[in-house]
């Protein structure tokens, strides 16, 4: 279940108008706002329906380069030495992702000389989701995504209107108009259009951290989006997993230490929370053990689902790693800080 959030705390919402909650299509009001906001703002939703960034085209090499598998056996994975051979060893319950390397009717290889059940396994496809080259784009309304299909609420705070078009997931919309309601924020996206703040992921500039220069990347838990800064230049953005309340990805300002093209990760061996995961890509290591590196284990990216590192979908992991490395600039630096509080915490 994606994790609530509620406004920033003392932020101040974009349109401010109360005059129109009570008759939000009537006495002067056009879909909650003013009628002659609305009309200014309707102006540019005509003009610009879509956000005007470049997409980075889905990196089909990476997203199908392994054929990835879950281990499903509760109880541990038997490993035998063939098909139909002996067993050698036993992987550990919880959560595990292997590599496949080679098949026979009712097996799979996940390593020289060992072999699984295939019925002990689950295909697991990568998201294709991909993040923007904003660099140069109009960025003259807020750029984010919609991260739960639905349809859009006439006004702000209304039920969403069957009627409509519904909003699909990772669609990229601007944000024209803020409208706060009840402690929620309320985006217009479109004409007539307004979808909650907790079904959406924006992106929120920042400046470089004190010392700071280069390429770097700043990581909002709160909006679960990353940015990628040359110098105070952004120049690319897209939605993220970060860790779980359980797991949480720490605060703060570190310059990476290690890159590697893929490296296994494994940890809590013995608990009910072990997890081991093969051929992770594209890892930058920045503070200890937290990374920023791609995950094709889940595609939930917008809403915090990780054991703490910063998760992207492969084709933006690859961008980040080869972005970051180009010109000289082999260890950026990791900017991590939450542009608001989570409800409840």
């Amino acid at each position: 279940m994606p994790w609530l959030r509620c406004c920033r705390v003392g932020a101040t919402a974009r349109a401010d108008a109360p005059n129109c909650r009570a008759t939000p299509t009537s006495n002067g009001c056009t879909a909650g706002l003013p009628d002659a906001q609305y009309t200014l703002l309707l102006d540019d939703m005509v003009l610009h329906p879509r956000p005007e960034v470049q997409f980075l085209e889905v990196n089909e090499r990476e997203v199908y380069r392994f054929a990835y598998r879950k281990l499903l056996n509760s109880a541990g994975t038997p490993i035998f030495n063939a098909p139909e051979g002996q067993q050698i060893g036993l992987l550990s319950s919880g959560d595990a992702y292997v590599t496949v390397e080679d098949s026979a009717p009712g097996w799979v290889r996940i390593n020289a000389n060992e072999w699984v059940r295939e019925g002990d396994t689950q295909v697991m496809t990568p998201s294709t989701f991909a993040g923007a080259i904003i660099e140069d784009a109009y960025l003259g309304y807020t750029l984010a995504w919609v991260l739960l299909p639905d349809h859009p609420a006439p006004y702000p705070g209304a039920a969403p209107d069957p009627t409509r078009t519904r909003f699909e997931r990772y669609t990229p919309v601007y944000i024209f108009a803020e409208v706060e309601v009840d402690g929620w924020r309320w985006y217009l996206v479109g004409p007539n259009a307004w979808i909650k703040q907790t079904s959406i992921g924006k992106v929120i500039f920042v400046d470089p951290p004190e010392g700071v220069k280069g390429r770097w990347f700043a990581v909002d838990l709160y909006e679960q989006v990353l940015v990628a800064y040359e110098g105070t230049r952004p120049i690319f953005a897209t939605l993220v997993s970060t860790g779980l309340p359980e797991y949480p990805t720490l605060e703060g300002t570190w310059q990476t230490w290690e890159r590697l093209v893929n490296t296994p990760m494994d940890g809590a061996e013995g608990r009910t929370d072990f997890y081991s995961v093969e051929n992770v890509p594209y890892v930058l290591y920045y503070d200890g053990n937290y990374a920023l590196h791609g995950a094709y284990w889940h595609d939930v990216f917008g809403y915090r689902n990780s054991r703490g590192c910063v998760n992207l979908s492969l084709t933006d992991a690859y961008w980040v790693y080869e972005w970051s490395q180009a010109g000289g600039y082999d260890l950026p630096w990791v900017h991590v800080f939450s542009s608001g509080q989570y409800a409840g915490e």
